[in-house]
């Protein structure tokens, strides 16, 4: 039980600290150029979280040989590009990963 309150305590404090950035600074404190960098943030981050998936095993060794992951992304970005939808994006992903290690 103690460890329950642990991780809700934990992830409340968490959800908090973050979420008073977002609620309590005004809008009108940033001026257009500080908006316009934030902006990119989303962008910088995400191939920080998509790369080491990827490209990463589970021991955390750089795999780049028979790796059915890296032609998923591949196709997912391909597919994004061309269609420029995020659930088709998703969707392609997915199937072309589930395809490459269930059936080939």
């Amino acid at each position: 039980m103690n460890n329950w309150i642990l991780i809700i305590s934990c992830g409340l404090i968490t959800f908090l600290t973050r979420f008073s950035m977002i609620a309590l600074l005004k809008k009108e404190m940033f001026n257009d150029r500080i908006r316009e960098v934030l902006s990119f943030v989303p962008s910088a981050i995400f191939p920080a979280i998509i790369f080491p998936a990827i490209f990463l095993d589970s021991s955390g060794d750089f795999q780049l040989e028979n790796n059915p992951k890296i032609m998923a992304a591949v196709i997912a970005m391909l597919i994004g590009i061309i269609s420029k939808n995020i659930i088709a994006t998703i969707i392609a992903g997915l199937a072309s990963y589930w395809f490459l290690i269930f059936v080939i």
